[in-house]
Protein backbone atom coordinates (compact mmCIF):
# COMPACT_ATOMS: atom_id res chain seq x y z
CA UNK A 1 0.00 0.00 0.00
CA UNK A 2 1.25 3.28 -0.51
CA UNK A 3 1.26 5.86 1.94
CA UNK A 4 0.77 9.96 1.87
CA UNK A 5 1.51 12.65 4.64
CA UNK A 6 0.73 15.72 4.42
CA UNK A 7 -0.47 18.49 6.85
CA UNK A 8 -4.30 18.97 5.94
CA UNK A 9 -6.41 16.52 3.83
CA UNK A 10 -9.24 17.91 2.30
CA UNK A 11 -11.82 14.72 1.19
CA UNK A 12 -14.16 16.31 -1.38
CA UNK A 13 -13.07 18.82 -4.14
CA UNK A 14 -17.20 20.17 -4.29
CA UNK A 15 -17.25 24.00 -3.35
CA UNK A 16 -16.16 24.33 0.17
CA UNK A 17 -13.48 21.79 -0.30
CA UNK A 18 -12.45 23.59 -3.35
CA UNK A 19 -12.17 27.05 -1.13
CA UNK A 20 -10.74 24.79 1.85
CA UNK A 21 -7.99 23.09 -0.15
CA UNK A 22 -6.87 25.86 -2.30
CA UNK A 23 -6.88 28.70 0.88
CA UNK A 24 -5.01 26.43 3.25
CA UNK A 25 -2.47 26.00 0.15
CA UNK A 26 -2.04 30.14 -0.12
CA UNK A 27 -0.91 29.67 3.45
CA UNK A 28 1.77 27.41 3.07
CA UNK A 29 0.14 24.19 4.33
CA UNK A 30 1.02 21.21 2.51
CA UNK A 31 -2.55 19.97 1.11
CA UNK A 32 -3.92 16.87 -0.35
CA UNK A 33 -7.25 17.08 -2.57
CA UNK A 34 -9.16 14.02 -2.49
CA UNK A 35 -11.60 13.86 -5.31
CA UNK A 36 -13.89 10.74 -6.40
CA UNK A 37 -14.74 12.56 -10.09
CA UNK A 38 -12.83 13.48 -12.47
CA UNK A 39 -12.97 17.08 -12.18
CA UNK A 40 -13.63 19.76 -9.35
CA UNK A 41 -16.36 21.93 -8.37
CA UNK A 42 -19.03 19.37 -7.99
CA UNK A 43 -22.34 21.36 -8.50
CA UNK A 44 -20.41 24.25 -10.25
CA UNK A 45 -20.15 22.40 -12.88
CA UNK A 46 -24.29 21.45 -13.08
CA UNK A 47 -25.81 24.51 -14.50
CA UNK A 48 -26.90 25.82 -11.20
CA UNK A 49 -25.80 29.45 -10.41
CA UNK A 50 -25.02 30.98 -7.40
CA UNK A 51 -27.70 32.48 -5.44
CA UNK A 52 -28.01 35.40 -2.67
CA UNK A 53 -24.15 37.17 -3.04
CA UNK A 54 -27.09 39.71 -2.20
CA UNK A 55 -29.23 40.20 0.93
CA UNK A 56 -32.68 41.70 0.67
CA UNK A 57 -31.29 45.33 0.47
CA UNK A 58 -29.25 44.30 -2.18
CA UNK A 59 -26.05 44.95 -0.21
CA UNK A 60 -23.25 42.06 -0.48
CA UNK A 61 -22.34 39.67 2.11
CA UNK A 62 -20.38 36.97 0.49
CA UNK A 63 -17.11 37.92 -0.97
CA UNK A 64 -13.31 36.68 -0.51
CA UNK A 65 -12.85 33.50 -2.20
CA UNK A 66 -16.14 33.11 -3.85
CA UNK A 67 -16.12 36.51 -5.17
CA UNK A 68 -12.76 35.99 -6.35
CA UNK A 69 -14.43 32.94 -8.01
CA UNK A 70 -16.80 35.14 -9.88
CA UNK A 71 -14.01 38.31 -10.49
CA UNK A 72 -11.79 35.31 -12.74
CA UNK A 73 -15.20 33.76 -14.44
CA UNK A 74 -15.82 37.45 -15.45
CA UNK A 75 -12.29 37.89 -16.62
CA UNK A 76 -12.75 35.04 -19.09
CA UNK A 77 -16.12 36.05 -20.45
CA UNK A 78 -17.86 33.15 -18.29
CA UNK A 79 -20.10 34.69 -15.96
CA UNK A 80 -22.25 38.20 -16.02
CA UNK A 81 -21.48 38.87 -12.28
CA UNK A 82 -24.18 39.43 -9.67
CA UNK A 83 -27.78 40.93 -10.97
CA UNK A 84 -30.82 41.74 -8.89
CA UNK A 85 -33.39 38.83 -8.19
CA UNK A 86 -36.90 39.68 -7.17
CA UNK A 87 -37.03 36.11 -5.29
CA UNK A 88 -33.47 34.41 -5.20
CA UNK A 89 -32.09 38.22 -3.97
CA UNK A 90 -29.05 37.97 -6.26
CA UNK A 91 -28.50 35.76 -9.33
CA UNK A 92 -24.54 35.03 -10.82
CA UNK A 93 -24.47 32.36 -13.75
CA UNK A 94 -21.45 30.22 -13.99
CA UNK A 95 -20.59 28.66 -17.24
CA UNK A 96 -20.90 24.95 -16.20
CA UNK A 97 -17.95 23.52 -18.10
CA UNK A 98 -15.64 26.61 -17.53
CA UNK A 99 -16.21 26.41 -13.96
CA UNK A 100 -14.23 23.42 -14.25
CA UNK A 101 -11.16 24.96 -15.99
CA UNK A 102 -10.85 27.54 -13.19
CA UNK A 103 -11.25 25.00 -10.44
CA UNK A 104 -8.19 23.50 -11.79
CA UNK A 105 -6.28 26.13 -12.59
CA UNK A 106 -6.99 27.67 -9.02
CA UNK A 107 -5.42 24.31 -6.96
CA UNK A 108 -2.68 24.13 -9.40
CA UNK A 109 -1.83 27.98 -8.89
CA UNK A 110 -1.70 27.10 -5.01
CA UNK A 111 0.25 23.94 -5.06
CA UNK A 112 -2.45 21.54 -3.99
CA UNK A 113 -1.89 17.95 -4.68
CA UNK A 114 -4.86 16.20 -6.42
CA UNK A 115 -5.86 12.46 -6.15
CA UNK A 116 -8.81 12.01 -8.61
CA UNK A 117 -10.99 9.22 -9.06
CA UNK A 118 -10.20 7.88 -5.61
CA UNK A 119 -12.87 6.87 -3.29
CA UNK A 120 -12.71 7.07 0.65
CA UNK A 121 -12.40 3.41 1.56
CA UNK A 122 -11.91 3.34 5.31
CA UNK A 123 -10.65 5.54 8.44
CA UNK A 124 -8.55 4.76 11.42
CA UNK A 125 -8.74 6.52 14.31
CA UNK A 126 -6.82 6.48 17.82
CA UNK A 127 -9.36 7.82 20.45
CA UNK A 128 -10.78 10.78 19.50
CA UNK A 129 -8.37 11.46 16.55
CA UNK A 130 -8.24 10.83 12.91
CA UNK A 131 -5.11 8.76 12.40
CA UNK A 132 -5.16 8.47 9.09
CA UNK A 133 -7.73 7.67 6.22
CA UNK A 134 -7.44 5.11 3.10
CA UNK A 135 -9.11 5.75 0.15
CA UNK A 136 -9.20 3.27 -3.75
CA UNK A 137 -8.44 4.52 -7.05
CA UNK A 138 -8.63 1.97 -9.86
CA UNK A 139 -8.19 -0.87 -7.43
CA UNK A 140 -5.13 1.27 -5.84
CA UNK A 141 -5.78 1.67 -1.85
CA UNK A 142 -3.84 4.68 -0.59
CA UNK A 143 -3.05 5.36 2.96
CA UNK A 144 -2.78 9.17 3.67
CA UNK A 145 -2.01 10.86 6.89
CA UNK A 146 -2.34 14.33 7.98
CA UNK A 147 -2.42 16.26 11.25
CA UNK A 148 -5.90 18.06 10.29
CA UNK A 149 -8.89 16.62 7.53
CA UNK A 150 -11.15 18.52 6.19
CA UNK A 151 -14.45 17.22 5.58
CA UNK A 152 -16.18 18.05 1.69
CA UNK A 153 -17.71 15.04 0.89
CA UNK A 154 -21.07 17.13 1.32
CA UNK A 155 -22.93 13.83 2.42
CA UNK A 156 -20.23 13.84 5.74
CA UNK A 157 -18.69 10.70 4.97
CA UNK A 158 -15.39 11.28 6.19
CA UNK A 159 -17.24 12.00 9.30
CA UNK A 160 -19.46 9.04 9.42
CA UNK A 161 -16.99 6.89 8.83
CA UNK A 162 -14.32 8.13 11.60
CA UNK A 163 -17.49 7.56 13.96
CA UNK A 164 -18.19 11.26 14.50
CA UNK A 165 -21.86 12.14 15.48
CA UNK A 166 -23.95 13.29 12.47
CA UNK A 167 -27.64 13.94 11.76
CA UNK A 168 -30.26 13.40 8.63
CA UNK A 169 -32.80 15.32 7.38
CA UNK A 170 -36.15 16.52 10.16
CA UNK A 171 -37.84 14.92 12.69
CA UNK A 172 -39.69 12.55 10.80
CA UNK A 173 -35.95 11.35 8.71
CA UNK A 174 -36.94 13.45 5.31
CA UNK A 175 -34.34 14.58 3.59
CA UNK A 176 -34.61 17.52 0.68
CA UNK A 177 -35.26 15.52 -2.92
CA UNK A 178 -32.30 15.61 -5.21
CA UNK A 179 -32.17 16.27 -8.87
CA UNK A 180 -30.04 15.71 -11.77
CA UNK A 181 -29.39 19.00 -13.76
CA UNK A 182 -29.78 18.83 -17.71
CA UNK A 183 -29.52 21.35 -19.97
CA UNK A 184 -31.77 22.22 -23.22
CA UNK A 185 -30.60 24.12 -26.15
CA UNK A 186 -32.45 25.95 -28.82
CA UNK A 187 -34.91 27.97 -26.89
CA UNK A 188 -36.71 31.37 -28.12
CA UNK A 189 -36.31 33.45 -24.75
CA UNK A 190 -38.50 36.22 -26.56
CA UNK A 191 -41.36 33.90 -27.42
CA UNK A 192 -41.22 32.47 -23.95
CA UNK A 193 -41.54 35.77 -22.57
CA UNK A 194 -44.43 36.80 -25.08
CA UNK A 195 -46.21 33.21 -23.45
CA UNK A 196 -45.51 35.00 -19.94
CA UNK A 197 -47.31 38.02 -20.89
CA UNK A 198 -50.19 36.28 -21.91
CA UNK A 199 -50.32 34.07 -18.91
CA UNK A 200 -49.26 36.15 -15.77
CA UNK A 201 -51.16 33.47 -13.63
CA UNK A 202 -47.91 30.98 -14.26
CA UNK A 203 -45.81 33.02 -12.29
CA UNK A 204 -45.46 32.14 -8.59
CA UNK A 205 -46.96 34.18 -6.74
CA UNK A 206 -50.07 32.25 -6.06
CA UNK A 207 -47.86 29.42 -4.76
CA UNK A 208 -44.78 31.09 -3.18
CA UNK A 209 -45.10 33.89 -0.78
CA UNK A 210 -41.29 35.46 -0.68
CA UNK A 211 -41.42 36.67 -3.75
CA UNK A 212 -41.10 40.77 -4.25
CA UNK A 213 -42.63 42.64 -6.97
CA UNK A 214 -41.42 42.79 -10.17
CA UNK A 215 -40.96 39.22 -11.54
CA UNK A 216 -42.66 39.75 -14.30
CA UNK A 217 -42.49 38.89 -18.27
CA UNK A 218 -40.47 41.86 -18.56
CA UNK A 219 -38.15 41.03 -15.88
CA UNK A 220 -37.32 38.33 -17.23
CA UNK A 221 -37.05 39.68 -21.02
CA UNK A 222 -34.34 42.05 -19.98
CA UNK A 223 -32.47 39.92 -17.74
CA UNK A 224 -30.29 37.66 -18.91
CA UNK A 225 -29.28 36.22 -15.56
CA UNK A 226 -32.75 35.28 -14.67
CA UNK A 227 -34.26 31.80 -12.80
CA UNK A 228 -37.46 31.35 -14.13
CA UNK A 229 -39.91 29.77 -11.37
CA UNK A 230 -43.33 28.89 -12.21
CA UNK A 231 -46.24 27.44 -14.27
CA UNK A 232 -48.31 25.92 -11.56
CA UNK A 233 -51.19 26.04 -13.62
CA UNK A 234 -50.23 24.14 -16.50
CA UNK A 235 -48.29 21.20 -13.84
CA UNK A 236 -52.16 21.17 -12.32
CA UNK A 237 -53.61 20.77 -15.36
CA UNK A 238 -51.33 17.95 -16.78
CA UNK A 239 -51.17 16.17 -13.71
CA UNK A 240 -55.22 15.64 -13.82
CA UNK A 241 -54.93 14.38 -17.07
CA UNK A 242 -52.02 12.00 -15.67
CA UNK A 243 -49.67 13.55 -17.76
CA UNK A 244 -47.36 15.64 -15.13
CA UNK A 245 -43.65 13.81 -15.12
CA UNK A 246 -42.77 15.14 -11.88
CA UNK A 247 -44.24 15.36 -8.15
CA UNK A 248 -43.81 19.35 -7.93
CA UNK A 249 -45.86 22.53 -7.79
CA UNK A 250 -43.55 24.35 -10.38
CA UNK A 251 -40.78 24.12 -12.79
CA UNK A 252 -37.41 25.58 -11.96
CA UNK A 253 -35.07 26.42 -15.15
CA UNK A 254 -32.11 28.94 -15.18
CA UNK A 255 -30.70 30.66 -17.89
CA UNK A 256 -27.31 29.50 -19.23
CA UNK A 257 -24.41 31.98 -20.56
CA UNK A 258 -24.54 29.80 -23.26
CA UNK A 259 -26.47 31.65 -26.27
CA UNK A 260 -30.17 29.60 -26.35
CA UNK A 261 -29.69 27.43 -23.24
CA UNK A 262 -31.33 26.74 -20.44
CA UNK A 263 -30.20 24.27 -17.17
CA UNK A 264 -33.48 22.77 -15.98
CA UNK A 265 -33.62 22.34 -11.90
CA UNK A 266 -37.17 19.96 -12.00
CA UNK A 267 -36.67 16.55 -11.57
CA UNK A 268 -37.41 15.33 -8.47
CA UNK A 269 -36.57 12.25 -6.19
CA UNK A 270 -39.11 11.51 -3.12
CA UNK A 271 -37.86 9.46 0.06
CA UNK A 272 -34.09 9.84 -0.82
CA UNK A 273 -31.14 9.44 0.50
CA UNK A 274 -28.36 10.47 -0.94
CA UNK A 275 -25.80 8.91 2.11
CA UNK A 276 -27.20 5.52 0.51
CA UNK A 277 -25.69 3.94 -2.18
CA UNK A 278 -28.86 2.00 -3.21
CA UNK A 279 -30.66 5.18 -3.03
CA UNK A 280 -28.00 6.62 -4.96
CA UNK A 281 -28.10 4.21 -7.90
CA UNK A 282 -31.80 3.48 -8.04
CA UNK A 283 -31.80 7.54 -8.47
CA UNK A 284 -29.78 7.94 -10.95
CA UNK A 285 -31.35 5.88 -13.45
CA UNK A 286 -34.77 7.06 -12.36
CA UNK A 287 -33.49 10.74 -12.79
CA UNK A 288 -32.16 10.42 -15.90
CA UNK A 289 -35.58 8.65 -17.11
CA UNK A 290 -37.32 11.41 -16.26
CA UNK A 291 -35.58 13.72 -18.45
CA UNK A 292 -37.87 12.46 -21.81
CA UNK A 293 -40.84 12.89 -20.49
CA UNK A 294 -39.68 16.75 -19.18
CA UNK A 295 -38.81 17.64 -22.46
CA UNK A 296 -41.85 16.05 -24.08
CA UNK A 297 -43.59 18.68 -21.61
CA UNK A 298 -41.94 21.13 -22.11
CA UNK A 299 -41.27 21.34 -26.43
CA UNK A 300 -45.11 20.67 -26.46
CA UNK A 301 -46.65 22.64 -23.66
CA UNK A 302 -44.34 25.63 -22.86
CA UNK A 303 -44.00 28.41 -26.15
CA UNK A 304 -40.07 28.76 -26.54
CA UNK A 305 -39.64 25.57 -25.91
CA UNK A 306 -40.17 24.51 -29.31
CA UNK A 307 -37.10 23.23 -31.09
CA UNK A 308 -35.40 22.95 -27.87
CA UNK A 309 -32.83 19.48 -27.73
CA UNK A 310 -30.67 18.21 -25.19
CA UNK A 311 -27.38 19.46 -24.91
CA UNK A 312 -25.88 18.21 -21.48
CA UNK A 313 -26.60 16.18 -18.62
CA UNK A 314 -24.82 16.79 -15.23
CA UNK A 315 -21.99 14.26 -14.57
CA UNK A 316 -23.92 12.90 -11.11
CA UNK A 317 -27.25 13.73 -9.43
CA UNK A 318 -27.06 16.60 -7.25
CA UNK A 319 -28.22 15.84 -3.56
CA UNK A 320 -29.83 18.50 -1.85
CA UNK A 321 -29.36 17.32 1.90
CA UNK A 322 -27.64 14.15 3.89
CA UNK A 323 -25.75 13.86 7.09
CA UNK A 324 -25.01 17.08 8.83
CA UNK A 325 -21.75 16.78 11.31
CA UNK A 326 -22.31 17.37 14.41
CA UNK A 327 -19.70 20.61 15.88
CA UNK A 328 -18.38 22.36 18.71
CA UNK A 329 -20.98 24.86 17.95
CA UNK A 330 -24.58 24.08 16.55
CA UNK A 331 -26.20 27.03 14.36
CA UNK A 332 -30.26 27.08 15.62
CA UNK A 333 -32.82 28.37 12.76
CA UNK A 334 -34.06 31.11 15.92
CA UNK A 335 -30.71 32.72 15.52
CA UNK A 336 -30.05 32.45 11.88
CA UNK A 337 -34.68 34.18 11.26
CA UNK A 338 -33.48 36.95 14.39
CA UNK A 339 -30.13 37.68 11.79
CA UNK A 340 -27.87 36.93 14.63
CA UNK A 341 -24.12 37.12 14.35
CA UNK A 342 -22.03 36.04 16.78
CA UNK A 343 -18.38 37.37 17.90
CA UNK A 344 -17.02 34.16 16.08
CA UNK A 345 -18.62 34.45 12.59
CA UNK A 346 -16.59 33.56 9.90
CA UNK A 347 -19.33 34.39 7.36
CA UNK A 348 -22.49 35.61 6.55
CA UNK A 349 -26.09 33.97 4.79
CA UNK A 350 -28.64 35.81 3.75
CA UNK A 351 -30.47 33.73 1.48
CA UNK A 352 -33.47 32.30 2.84
CA UNK A 353 -35.00 29.22 4.00
CA UNK A 354 -35.47 26.96 1.45
CA UNK A 355 -36.83 23.38 2.41
CA UNK A 356 -37.90 21.34 -0.86
CA UNK A 357 -40.45 18.81 0.39
CA UNK A 358 -38.74 15.36 0.54
CA UNK A 359 -42.27 13.11 -0.22
CA UNK A 360 -44.19 14.91 -1.90
CA UNK A 361 -45.27 18.39 -3.32
CA UNK A 362 -44.86 21.67 -2.03
CA UNK A 363 -41.61 23.61 -0.67
CA UNK A 364 -41.19 25.57 2.93
CA UNK A 365 -40.17 28.93 2.74
CA UNK A 366 -38.40 31.72 5.15
CA UNK A 367 -37.49 35.30 4.64
CA UNK A 368 -34.17 36.30 5.98
CA UNK A 369 -35.01 39.92 7.04
CA UNK A 370 -31.11 40.14 8.07
CA UNK A 371 -27.91 38.28 7.19
CA UNK A 372 -27.38 35.67 9.74
CA UNK A 373 -23.47 34.86 10.80
CA UNK A 374 -21.97 31.04 10.53
CA UNK A 375 -20.08 30.34 13.81
CA UNK A 376 -16.30 29.07 13.70
CA UNK A 377 -17.50 26.01 15.97
CA UNK A 378 -20.20 25.16 13.63
CA UNK A 379 -16.51 23.33 11.40
CA UNK A 380 -15.01 21.40 13.38
CA UNK A 381 -16.13 18.63 14.93
CA UNK A 382 -16.97 18.01 18.54
CA UNK A 383 -15.92 14.58 18.22
CA UNK A 384 -12.78 14.23 16.44
CA UNK A 385 -10.00 16.87 17.19
CA UNK A 386 -8.91 16.82 13.78
CA UNK A 387 -11.67 17.00 11.96
CA UNK A 388 -13.06 19.91 10.48
CA UNK A 389 -16.16 20.30 7.95
CA UNK A 390 -16.12 22.44 4.49
CA UNK A 391 -19.68 22.96 2.73
CA UNK A 392 -23.23 21.84 3.31
CA UNK A 393 -22.39 19.08 6.17
CA UNK A 394 -21.44 21.70 8.72
CA UNK A 395 -23.33 22.00 11.86
CA UNK A 396 -26.45 23.48 11.64
CA UNK A 397 -30.13 22.08 12.09
CA UNK A 398 -32.67 21.10 9.57
CA UNK A 399 -33.93 24.49 8.97
CA UNK A 400 -31.24 26.47 9.07
CA UNK A 401 -29.58 24.14 6.73
CA UNK A 402 -32.55 25.36 4.11
CA UNK A 403 -30.05 28.33 3.82
CA UNK A 404 -26.73 27.54 4.25
CA UNK A 405 -27.03 25.06 1.93
CA UNK A 406 -26.01 26.93 -1.72
CA UNK A 407 -22.88 27.10 -3.19
CA UNK A 408 -21.57 30.39 -2.66
CA UNK A 409 -22.26 29.87 1.21
CA UNK A 410 -20.15 26.62 1.15
CA UNK A 411 -17.36 27.65 -0.62
CA UNK A 412 -17.53 30.87 2.20
CA UNK A 413 -17.24 28.12 5.17
CA UNK A 414 -14.66 26.50 3.02
CA UNK A 415 -12.19 28.97 3.18
CA UNK A 416 -12.29 29.85 6.95
CA UNK A 417 -12.07 26.22 7.52
CA UNK A 418 -9.16 26.32 5.14
CA UNK A 419 -7.56 29.46 6.81
CA UNK A 420 -8.20 27.60 10.51
CA UNK A 421 -6.44 24.55 9.65
CA UNK A 422 -3.80 25.97 8.09
CA UNK A 423 -3.50 28.16 11.79
CA UNK A 424 -3.75 25.25 13.54
CA UNK A 425 -0.91 23.49 11.40
CA UNK A 426 1.59 26.10 12.07
CA UNK A 427 0.80 27.06 15.72
CA UNK A 428 0.77 23.19 16.21
CA UNK A 429 -2.59 23.31 17.88
CA UNK A 430 -6.08 21.41 17.92
CA UNK A 431 -8.92 23.18 15.20
CA UNK A 432 -10.76 24.04 18.74
CA UNK A 433 -7.80 26.01 19.84
CA UNK A 434 -7.48 28.61 17.04
CA UNK A 435 -8.05 32.51 17.83
CA UNK A 436 -11.30 33.32 16.49
CA UNK A 437 -10.40 36.54 16.33
CA UNK A 438 -7.16 36.13 14.25
CA UNK A 439 -9.22 34.16 12.19
CA UNK A 440 -11.57 36.63 11.39
CA UNK A 441 -8.41 39.49 10.86
CA UNK A 442 -7.00 36.69 8.45
CA UNK A 443 -10.30 36.38 6.57
CA UNK A 444 -10.79 40.20 6.21
CA UNK A 445 -7.68 40.90 4.74
CA UNK A 446 -8.35 38.20 2.12
CA UNK A 447 -11.59 40.22 0.90
CA UNK A 448 -14.37 38.37 3.06
CA UNK A 449 -17.24 39.72 4.05
CA UNK A 450 -18.20 39.08 8.54
CA UNK A 451 -20.54 41.82 9.36
CA UNK A 452 -23.01 44.28 7.64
Amino acid sequence: MEHIKKDIVVVGGGPGGLAAAVTAAREGASVLLVERNGYLGGQLGSGLPFLAFWDKKRRQVIGGFAQEFVDRLQEAGASYGHAYCPHHLSTTLIHPFYSRILCFEMVKEAGVELLMHCELSGVKRSGNRIESIIVTGKGQPIEIKADIFIDGTGDGDLAAMGGAECEKGNEQNVMQPPTLMFNLGGVDFDRFCDFIVEHPEELPYDVLQNIEEGYNAEFLRTNKSFIFLGMHHLLEELRKKGECPVDRETVIFIRQPIPGEVAINTIRLLNFDGSDIRDLSKGEMEAHLQIPKLIKMFKEHVPGFENAHLSSINASIGVRESRRVKGIKMLAHEDAIAGKKPEDTIALCSYFIDIHNGAGQGTYRVSIEEPFGIPYGCLVSKDLENLMMAGRDISVDNITFGATRIMNVCMAAGQAAGDAAAMAVAGSYKPAEVDTKKLREKLLAQKAILDI
